[in-house]
């Protein structure tokens, strides 16, 4: 399967945008776009790795409580149960790839 990525940017003026680009039973593939000043809170997935592979721009992500800037062909490793988020604290957009295990099956 194909996926032209950048057809599917959508930025949105009140969040970030997180558009689903494909998914099996073992992955799914996400596309966030975060305009200048959006951020994704930081949260856990207690049994879920995610992987955020920067596209465009630049942002603040922060993983464990530390934070750190990641550009473009940069990537940040997220395990499970450990606390994440991002921000786009710059004047551009910030798309990011997110690989992401899906939840577990009850």
């Amino acid at each position: 399967m194909k996926i032209k990525v950048f057809d599917q940017v959508k930025l949105q003026p009140d969040k970030l945008a997180k558009i689903a680009l494909t998914g099996t039973e073992r992955f799914q593939l996400d596309l966030y776009c975060v305009a200048p000043g959006q951020a994704q809170k930081p949260h856990i997935h207690d049994a879920q790795d995610k992987v955020y592979y920067v596209l465009k721009g630049a942002g603040r992500f922060s993983l464990a409580g530390r934070e750190e800037t990641l550009k473009e062909g940069e990537a940040l490793v997220a395990p499970a149960g450990v606390e994440h988020g991002l921000e786009n604290v710059g004047p551009d957009p910030l798309l990011i790839l997110v690989l992401v295990a899906p939840p577990p099956k009850h």
